[in-house]
């Protein structure tokens, strides 16, 4: 085994959804062992309260992997990932359609900064504003890529699928 994937959806999606169940196929393809809990019970809570139940589970997940996992995360999934990271061992994160801020949750986007990271961002996204995800990257040094999409970044899955097959191809080389 390369190494564990978790997977976290977004908030009004589900681990079956599109986009991260073409990620969890492609590192398994590679080797790699995934998992993608389901964050469908916190969402019930509201956006604001389900920030803090969602990295509690993420937590309990990243202790409970074989080895300190790459973090994937889509939206709400890819805040919950860097705040995580922050406080357990990851190996890499891998982020889409990040949101720097969510409203009256308290701290703002964070990460860490000493593992690879990638994040992917739709320029027409209408709730995650490209310019804050950006910033944040050029501040941290993250690559990323911009593509002509929105929030769902429906229209992207395939550059996204390929992306994070090379991103796994060089954090195995």
């Amino acid at each position: 085994m390369r190494g564990h994937v978790i997977l976290s959806h977004g908030t009004g999606s589900g681990p079956q959804a599109t986009k991260v169940s073409v990620l969890a196929e492609t590192a398994e393809a590679l080797g790699y062992s995934t998992e993608r809990p389901d964050y469908r019970d916190c969402d019930e809570l509201g956006e604001q309260a389900s920030v803090a139940p969602r990295v509690e589970r993420l937590l309990e997940r990243i202790h409970a992997a074989p080895q300190p996992p790459i973090l994937v995360g889509s939206s709400m999934g890819a805040f919950v990932s860097g705040l995580a990271s922050l406080r357990a061992p990851c190996r890499a994160l891998f982020l889409l359609a990040l949101p720097i801020g969510i409203p009256g949750v308290e701290p703002q986007f964070d990460m860490a900064r000493d593992v690879p990271s990638m994040l992917i961002h739709g320029f027409a996204d209408d709730l995650c504003p490209a310019d804050a995800a950006l910033a944040f990257a050029d501040r941290v040094g993250m690559p990323a890529l911009l593509v002509a999409d929105g929030h769902r970044l429906s229209d992207h899955v395939a550059v996204i699928e390929q992306q994070f097959r090379l991103f796994l191809e060089r954090l195995s080389a």
